[in-house]
């Protein structure tokens, strides 16, 4: 087992297949096992890179508060450790603010950028997002995290048939520790790249929900603003990794290999045929790193 030293903690990921590198930056209160749904479409055509961003999944949680820009510089001391000097990166939600960061420390070093469910900026500049911030906090210190997150659950897949997404989402972010969770929060609250993305030199792609938390304008504005692709998956909420699976895979492999996005018509929520029978086994195996850590009490 190989052992990556970042400071006082562990960072732990899992490495698969061949070919260019892709790094997968999973969201809030996840890891990276829940990328398993894109894992075994791209793994043939490239080398994945999935690691568990600090307080998440296998990563313990150091002490001291968090950062965008400290995730981002976490993910990048992995690569130096890989010796991966140039990559493609696709991010989940805060994932997609870490790899939005990571462009923005090392331009020249990413090739391909692919935001999902993403906005270059989260800072608290309307009532409305300060009182979603304060309401997000309370509701996880007064109920805890399994509640909250069952919560969560019936907001992101509304289907009959989403129930093993629903069940994944209980599992996976009720169980997740509470002060690394909202300290991730917090962080994601002081971010923003709005008055610097405009000088990235990758490509970049946001993809969207179609029904996700923020307005598809919103997003659409940003796009234009920043000179991306935007392409929209019909029916799909937060969670499209999830409830989008062909859809987001297939974005994903074409702009990854510089082909062609398909056509906005076949972009479109999985239905109950198509959808998961079962929530993915948590199987935190492969190739994975480790050090010292600190554990938050």
């Amino acid at each position: 087992m190989p052992i990556l030293a970042i400071e006082d903690f562990s960072l732990h990921y899992r490495c698969d297949g061949c070919g260019e590198p892709l790094v997968l930056l999973h969201g809030l209160g996840s890891s990276g096992a829940d990328w398993v749904f894109q894992a075994e479409s791209l793994a043939p055509h490239f080398r994945l890179i999935v690691p568990d961003l600090r307080g998440s999944g296998l990563s313990p949680a150091p002490r001291g508060p968090y950062s965008i820009t400290q995730f981002a510089a976490d993910i990048w001391a992995l690569l130096d450790h890989l010796q991966i000097n140039r990559t493609s990166i696709m991010g989940f939600s805060l994932g997609g603010a870490v790899a939005i960061e990571m462009a923005l420390q090392r331009p020249h070093a990413v090739a391909r950028l692919m935001t999902i469910n993403t906005l270059p900026s989260y800072r608290l500049d309307s009532w409305r997002k300060r009182l979603e911030l304060i309401s997000q906090i309370a509701l996880v210190r007064s109920l805890g995290m399994r509640r909250v997150a069952a919560i969560a659950a019936g907001r992101l897949f509304r289907e009959p048939y989403q129930e093993p997404m629903r069940q994944r989402v209980i599992e996976v972010v009720g169980s997740a520790a509470r002060q690394p969770y909202l300290k991730s929060v917090k962080a994601l609250a002081r971010w923003c790249a709005l008055d610097r993305l405009g000088a990235n030199p990758c490509e970049l792609l946001m993809l969207a929900g179609e029904h996700d938390y923020t307005p598809l304008a919103e997003k659409r504005r940003y796009a234009r603003q920043f000179g991306a692709q935007f392409a929209v998956v019909t029916g799909s909420r937060h969670g499209t990794p999830f409830d989008a699976i062909g859809a987001c895979n297939a974005v994903a492999l074409a702009f990854f290999n510089g082909k062609p996005l398909p056509d906005p018509a076949t972009l479109v929520i999985d239905g109950p045929v198509s959808a998961p029978t079962a929530a993915p086994v948590r199987a935190d195996t492969g190739n994975v790193g480790s050090a010292s850590s600190h554990e938050v009490k």
